[in-house]
């Protein structure tokens, strides 16, 4: 309330009052009362060997270069800064990332992950993984196809999204689906899928939520597993 307000005799309370039935919050829980129920958990993946090695020297490498400087932040010295998070990121996933030199050497997540999705396909359930990077989602494709392992894939450049969308849903012989997290966090209902699988987290958790809702939505009726 300001000193105008008061001037003005309003008063919040009747203000609020007088708003009140024309605001509305209702959470997903409220609603949607009979859908199962999620469970998301966090697999921790350990880096070792050569991947721990590079990711220790691109570390070190822009920790050198911003202690060059005289411990202000310019505007080049934030870009800098960014720039490294983004790097490890990438190299926190796979080296391929970074160096696609490296695109074919072995990464804690992909060891993590390739098992469990066998583990999931063999007894008949279907899962969503999520990345961020295209480029990953790229190396995946290659490992599962690798395997043996079907799969539908959709980034931003997709075209017939719906067609690709039918096809997972319908097919029992397509355990998973590869999405670009900015292009498949809305607007897709994939509720064959109860497992789902986000590679690398985003900035923004409601980025991860609306990923995770392709699946946890109306329409399901299985347990929804996230990891």
């Amino acid at each position: 309330e300001s000193s105008d307000d008061r001037g003005h005799g309003i008063e919040l309370p009747l203000l609020h009052r007088a708003m009140a039935p024309f605001l509305l919050r209702r959470t997903k829980d409220e609603v949607l009362t009979d859908l199962p129920p999620k469970q998301e958990q966090e697999l921790w993946c350990d880096l070792e060997g050569s991947q721990a090695q590079r990711y220790a020297q691109l570390r070190e490498h822009y920790r050198n270069r911003l202690l060059q400087g005289d411990g202000k932040l310019d505007n080049t010295e934030r870009f800098v800064v960014l720039e490294a998070l983004l790097r490890l990121r990438q190299a926190a996933c796979h080296e391929g990332l970074v160096d696609p030199a490296h695109k074919d050497d072995e990464a804690a997540k992909l060891e993590t992950l390739l098992p469990m999705l066998q583990e999931i396909a063999a007894s008949g359930h279907k899962a969503l993984v999520f990345s961020q990077f295209t480029e990953l989602l790229a190396i995946v494709k290659q490992r599962l196809a690798a395997i043996g392992m079907r799969y539908e894939y959709l980034d931003g450049k997709t075209t017939k999204r719906q067609t690709i969308v039918d096809r997972f849903q319908q097919d029992s012989e397509c355990p998973v689906f590869l999405v670009s997290l900015k292009a498949g966090g809305v607007g897709l209902n994939l509720t064959a899928a109860d497992y789902v699988f986000l590679l690398d987290p985003w900035w923004n958790p409601a980025a991860e939520s609306q990923a995770i809702d392709r699946t946890h939505r109306i329409g399901q009726d299985k347990h929804v597993m996230v990891y």
